[in-house]
């Protein structure tokens, strides 16, 4: 029993691991797999304050591209992806779309994790030319199931959403989204093939 009243693992290996250990790992993992939303929230407020040149810093261009797509009827999903897809920017400035596609993909469909890993690209249409890139380099992707998907979410959702007069809701309004879009996992090394969680039942 730790300081704080937490057990812990006796091992110093894991090759000395006994399942007593891996019950004590599984339970505190349980809580901290819960909090997982909370911890994501609070790297997205990071990006306030940060307008890197735009005319709304980077916390308000996430909640009006989710605004955006939250009235244009999307679903809720796809309205944490829109929340969620600058998240990288703070620690990813070179590759910001890959973190945010990282982030959520455990909980989101194979079509949504596509259209943010590969949403950098496609955004690029829109601006590479001014810097001497290539403002075509999506066209790599032409002709791939999500193509269209992800060129409407930049259109529609992403490229648009830098307006200081728009009335974005509140990051409050998405919180019970993003709660419910990660709950829990469809997809990973720490999923049975059933579907379930073995962690989260050795805790039980």
């Amino acid at each position: 029993m730790s300081a704080h009243g937490e057990q812990r693992a006796k091992f110093h290996a894991m090759t000395e691991g006994t399942p007593d250990d891996w019950l004590k790992i599984a339970s505190a993992s349980v809580e901290f797999n819960r909090q997982l939303p909370e911890r994501v929230l609070s790297h997205l407020k990071l990006l306030e304050g940060d307008c890197g040149g735009f005319a709304v810093d980077r916390l308000e261009h996430s909640l009006q591209a989710a605004t955006l797509a939250h009235r244009d009827g999307m679903g809720e999903e796809y309205v944490v992806c829109a929340l969620l897809h600058d998240i990288g920017d703070i620690l990813a400035s070179a590759n910001h779309a890959e973190l945010g596609a990282t982030i959520l993909k455990p909980f989101v469909s194979e079509e949504n994790w596509w259209m943010l890993q590969h949403h950098g690209i496609f955004q690029g249409y829109y601006f590479f030319h001014y810097l001497g890139l290539d403002r075509n380099m999506r066209e790599q992707f032409r002709g791939h199931p999500c193509f269209e998907r992800t060129a409407a979410f930049c259109a529609r959702h992403d490229q648009n959403a830098f307006d200081p007069d728009y009335d974005s809701m509140p990051l409050d309004a998405f919180v019970p989204m993003v709660h419910r879009v990660m709950a829990r996992p469809k997809r990973s090394i720490y999923l049975r093939s059933d579907g379930t969680t073995p962690i989260a039942q050795a805790a039980e």
